[in-house]
């Protein structure tokens, strides 16, 4: 575990916390927690001005990270967000240290065991659990550098993914195109797929998906690669594409192309108000669907390539 982790505070409009959240994990983020914005007791409010709630995002990254680049890369993403969060801020955060100890504190208060399905359950290093003969178990801790998967679009992509091997063996194999920390390419292989790929554009990314495989003991069903979506090989039963709407329509005709007939395509990241620019994306390429799923402002597309 590590002794130390760097943290970055950003204050956000509520409206654009999961906004923010998703391109912090994309990032490579190794946890992040929510809190309210206290009041500056100096200052007197304007009571005709509009102003935004806003709350604090205490976000997490792995030692390992250079913190200037990390500073600027979380510029550039506030940048991008800024025309789709009104009132957001853009500027390029302050990094400090944090004991691991007391960040691996302030998780266990918002962090449980979470059962997605009828097989898959998340569960903290820190909480006892008997799971049942057929539990698929994906253990986080703390010191790894692994989303909680509570997020809406990790959720949506966990429950359908989970739906898929409620009879084993289900699909064997699996495309995780933006795998991040890894863990759906995690999920998959421990609900049963003999061959997962994550494909990441972010190198710290692919490591730490690897270090997660490793600790879940799965290290042998998944691999990991830099390579563009369209140079890989071969094809595949399940493509998971947990990435922005806009990345979803640019990259269909490759997502497609890698599914195999019959195969499942699940996109996820996508805004509610995004839905119709990936359906249309999507429209006309042998697919059937969508199977729509919804939670908070984030929508989950299902299809099935027709044989």
């Amino acid at each position: 575990m590590n002794e130390f982790w760097l943290q970055i505070n950003i204050i956000v409009p509520a409206a654009g916390i999961d906004l923010v959240c998703h391109e912090m994990t994309e990032l490579g983020s190794a946890g992040i927690t929510v809190e309210e914005r206290a009041l500056d007791t100096f200052v007197v409010p304007d009571p005709d001005a509009d102003i935004p709630e806003t709350l604090i995002l205490k976000v997490y990254f792995p030692p390992e990270i250079e913190p200037e680049q990390l500073a600027r890369q979380v510029a550039e993403r506030l940048a991008w967000l800024a025309p789709l969060i009104p009132g957001l801020e853009v500027v390029t955060p302050e990094i400090s240290r944090v004991r691991a100890e007391d960040w691996a504190e302030n998780w266990k208060q918002h962090f449980g065991i979470q059962r997605i399905g009828s097989r898959l359950v998340i569960r903290p290093t820190w909480e006892a659990f008997s799971p049942d003969p057929q539990d698929a178990v994906l253990t986080l801790d703390p010191g790894m550098a692994f989303g909680t998967g509570s997020h809406a679009t990790t959720r949506l992509c966990l429950e359908a993914l989970a739906e898929l091997y409620e009879t084993p063996p289900g699909p064997q194999r699996v495309l995780d195109v933006g795998t991040g920390s890894g863990i759906l390419a995690v999920a998959a292989a421990l609900l049963g797929a003999g061959q997962v790929l994550g494909c990441d554009i972010d190198e710290t990314a692919c490591q730490v998906a690897l270090d997660n495989a490793r600790q879940n003991g799965v290290i042998e069903q998944i691999a990991v690669t830099l390579d563009p979506l369209e140079t890989l090989g071969g094809d595949f039963d399940v493509v998971l594409a947990n990435i922005l709407a806009e990345e979803n329509a640019r990259l269909a005709p490759e997502l497609v192309h890698r599914l195999a007939p019959g195969g499942v395509l699940i996109l996820s990241g996508i805004l509610n108000e995004k839905e119709q620019l990936v359906i249309d994306a999507f429209a006309g390429r042998g697919l059937t669907g969508p199977d729509i799923r919804r939670q908070d402002e984030w929508s989950c597309l299902c299809y099935i390539k027709e044989a």
